[in-house]
């Protein structure tokens, strides 16, 4: 292990941790934003669509880099560095290594194989097959880079994975919107000159447009391969600047045998893939079911469908009825692009909750069962804390919100339709996040495994049954999103409970958090009325004053009912002054 420090690594405390990687993740999203935006303006809604059904096939075996692998190295990590054996620390990085780029690989291979079959069989989209082979790579580099995010997380460091994904993002940004317009630019110069794109023959007459569309998609996805490629980079150079230093290592314990930590590696990291292959599965039934149940309405009842819509699909789609199934779930990823914004803040909190919880459980006989309940009470309120305005807002605003980010085009109805169902969904999908990692962190991995497979049959029986309902449709799957995370959460929270033989005070910890964001989300929908009717034509105007309304009534409830203590604000840099303030005023 290389590095120049003689000292432990200097950890963040749990606020500390989720903050650094709440900025991270707030830089990502502004740069997803500015990414996706205009993505949309270049490939329409058929290209995300197509885009949307190669993500969302390649995010359960993604998600087994970005999610399952560093929470097994990490939690081992965190356990060993609490416990002082700082060479086992070294050692679970150099197992892991080998063992995650070997499951990296199994991965690429998997997806290129299983690509055209699952395009062509299982959504009807043969089109979609350019962009998720040009994904296909980026599992293996992401399977590289979950290895050192791992082992900073477990070290208590949340910087090196804050600026890995904003790394990401920006490589994503820059290459992927150049190769989507250059490709939507030689395929239509092609298609003119020569009847082909790119030496590839559309089926049919009218298939070209389509068959750009595709390839634009798939220069999108060259930008994320590549963006996973610069944040290995970029890791693999940060651990060999910064790593544990020789004298503690020197002085720590012998490490365990390389096998026994690979066996603990896989113990659990098994469970713990099982469970985001679970969790990103909610995208996948998305892309497959909710695609053949619009597929199904199209031959038995094309006029109830096209009727639910009002005239509002494009005249190129209803002389196309074939791509109205692909259009239709690019307006539904468009609402869904939103709706996951919340649960990234709190997947942050899962992050660094985890190492977190673990060094409470494993010193628990020192900390008590009051230290363990007190450490996992602050992870579920300053969770519910950031997460719950987030989610009502999205619903109070989903309308302007569409509007300005996406244009006031003819999906725009339809997209905000969808997200004014995702808005609660979100919370709940948000709260089952830290639930979950809490879970990993008291040895109960396999517990989120068997709670998410019940919710994902669940989401499959009610996207099945409402989907094909053609004055539902699209809400059917938005609907199916609400009630799976919110039956996840509610199993999860008892589970965790029951495992770490704590009793959690719900309802005053998450009572007070959502009572202020009602009041929130209240607040920010009756003010952008007012202000649409004091500043007509203003909707970027109306939409940034109504949010700063909503924030300043959700910070006033808060404070009136409680929602924020001051143990909460102490682990927060320069808390302690904004706590005697508070004290002073009588509102904490």
């Amino acid at each position: 292990m290389q590095g120049k420090c003689e000292k432990r690594p200097s950890g963040q405390n749990f606020l500390w941790g989720a903050l650094v990687l709440t900025a991270g993740m707030a830089a990502v999203k502004v740069i997803g934003a500015l990414f996706k935006v205009p993505l949309q303006r270049i490939i329409g809604e058929y290209g995300m669509g197509l885009f949307s059904v190669a993500y969302n096939f390649y995010g359960p075996v993604f998600s087994l880099a970005t999610a399952g692998f560093p929470v097994a190295v990490s939690r081992l990590v965190s356990e060993s560095a609490s416990l002082g054996r700082w060479r086992d620390v070294a050692e679970i990085k150099r197992a892991a290594m080998p063992l995650f780029l070997g499951a990296g690989l199994i991965g690429t291979v998997a997806v290129t194989l299983c690509a055209p079959l699952y395009c062509e069989k299982a959504v009807g989209s043969p089109q979609a097959l350019f962009p998720m082979l040009a994904l296909a790579p980026a599992v293996l580099f992401a399977c590289g880079g979950a290895v050192y995010r791992g082992y900073f997380a477990g070290l208590g460091d949340m910087t090196p994975t804050a600026l890995s994904e904003v790394a990401e993002a920006a490589v994503k940004l820059t290459l992927g919107l150049w190769c989507a317009g250059s490709a939507i630019e030689a395929g239509k110069r092609q298609l003119e000159s020569c009847g082909a794109v790119f030496g590839i023959a559309p089926r049919a007459p009218g298939d070209g447009t389509f068959l750009v569309l595709a390839l634009g998609a798939a220069g999108a996805v060259l930008g994320v391969t590549a963006g996973t490629l610069a944040s290995l980079f970029y890791l693999w150079v940060r651990f060999h600047l910064r790593g544990v230093g020789r004298g503690l290592t020197e002085a720590s314990p012998p490490a365990a045998p390389r096998k026994d930590i690979r066996r603990r590696l896989l113990k659990i990291t098994l469970p713990v893939a099982a469970g985001s292959i679970a969790m990103n599965a909610g995208g996948l039934i998305d892309a497959t079911f909710l695609q053949n149940r619009l597929r199904d309405l199209l031959r038995t009842a094309p006029a109830e469908l096209f009727a639910a819509f009002g005239g509002r699909l494009p005249p190129v789609y209803r002389e196309n009825p074939e791509s109205v199934p692909t259009f239709l779930y690019g307006c539904y990823t468009m609402a869904l692009t939103l709706y996951l914004l919340v649960p990234a803040v709190t997947q942050s909190f899962g992050v660094s909750a985890l190492p977190a919880v673990t060094e409470a459980w494993t010193n628990r006989e020192k900390l008590g069962r009051r230290g363990l309940q007190g450490r996992m009470a602050s992870v579920l309120r300053l969770a519910a804390l950031f997460c719950f305005p987030a989610g009502l807002g999205l619903t109070a605003l989903s309308g302007p919100i569409v509007r300005v980010l996406y244009g006031d085009g003819p999906s725009a109805p339809i997209v905000a339709g969808v997200l004014g169902i995702l808005g609660p969904a979100s919370l709940f999908t948000a709260m089952s996040i830290p639930l979950s990692s809490m879970l990993q962190a008291v040895g109960r991995a396999d517990l989120p495994v068997k709670a998410l497979c019940a919710a994902m049959a669940l989401k499959i029986i009610v996207n099945w049954a409402l989907c094909g309902v053609p004055e539902i449709n699209l809400l059917g799957a938005g609907v199916g999103t609400l009630l799976s995370y919110l039956f996840l959460a509610a199993v999860q929270l008892y589970c965790l409970q029951r495992a770490a033989g704590v009793r959690l005070p719900v309802k005053e910890l998450l009572g007070p958090p959502f009572l202020s964001a009602l009041l929130c989300a209240g607040a920010a929908f009756s003010g952008h009325g007012l202000l649409c009717y004091v500043l007509p034509g203003r909707e970027v105007l109306c939409l940034l004053f109504s949010i700063l309304l909503g924030a300043g009534a959700y910070v006033f409830g808060a404070l009136c009912l409680g929602a924020v203590t001051a143990q909460d604000l102490l682990l927060v840099p320069g808390g302690q002054k904004i706590a005697k303030t508070l004290e002073k005023r009588g509102w904490i």
